[in-house]
């Protein structure tokens, strides 16, 4: 049975109640997990008082200020799980970003600073999590990412998104090649399309959600509870043989050809 009672588990990428990040959450919750939360701080406070309103019925031990962009809160975030929990087991990375701008159009339009953006917060920070979470896994652990077909395949506006999947994919391979000695395991999600913040940046994305709903095996699309218990899965002992992969939750389209 699916049990992370004692487990402790930081959730990252947090934004609303659409978030897959917050389906995960909940699912971890549900499984016994104590959870730590990160949000994007701001100048006046808003997402902190958003996000801490939407948690708090998960009771959360941690809740911290996370900018991956920020070398000092990185380190802060886990001095103060070092200091709290005293390890990690579970690390939830739910990060991506990219203009909206870089989003439409041409790909080869592509701006080399939107292009760094992307790659430095979708892709590079879960090697930088990851890293800084490594040392407070003594125990082992599960580090899990979301990634799109978007990374394997040319999806309409994806564009400079699709280039930051693929690396994170591949990140996971080599993450989970150097941590496996330690007995943490690091996998991907590919979730089908759902209407959240970040997609919502994504021309078109209604138009690829009924497409998923017309084409897909089980003709629909997935919910963020349906992720996040896959996500569970993931985190827990029943997959303990399984590190480097990418599971699909996309209600089967990523195997139809047409």
């Amino acid at each position: 049975m699916l049990n992370l009672t004692g487990k402790n588990a930081l959730v990252t990428g947090i934004a609303n109640n659409r978030s897959i990040a917050w389906g995960i959450a909940q699912q971890l919750h549900k499984a016994g997990a104590n959870l730590g939360i990160t949000y994007l701080p701001d100048e006046r406070g808003k997402m902190e008082k958003k996000v801490a309103e939407l948690v708090e019925p998960l009771n959360p031990s941690l809740f911290l200020p996370c900018n991956v962009q920020d070398e000092d809160q990185i380190k802060s975030t886990f001095e103060t799980i070092r200091e709290k929990w005293g390890k990690l087991d579970i690390l939830i990375h739910c990060l991506a970003f990219a203009s909206k701008d870089d989003l439409t159009g041409d790909f080869s339009q592509t701006s080399r600073s939107g292009f760094n953006t992307a790659l430095e917060i979708s892709t590079y920070s879960l090697v930088q999590l990851s890293g800084a979470a490594k040392p407070l896994m003594t125990e082992g652990g599960s580090i899990v990412t979301l990634t799109y077909l978007g990374g394997v395949r040319a999806i309409p506006n994806y564009n400079v998104m699709g280039i930051a999947k693929a690396g994170l994919e591949m990140s996971v391979r080599y993450l989970a090649a150097e941590l496996g000695p330690q007995n943490i395991r690091v996998n991907a999600i590919s979730a089908g399309p759902i209407r959240t913040l970040a997609s919502s940046a994504v021309g078109g994305i209604l138009d690829m959600i009924h497409h998923v709903e017309e084409v897909a095996p089980l003709r629909r699309t997935v919910t963020q509870l349906e992720v996040g218990n896959a996500a569970a899965f993931l985190c827990s002992d029943l997959s303990s043989g399984i590190t480097g992969q990418i599971l699909y939750v996309d209600a089967g389209y990523e195997i139809m050809g047409m």
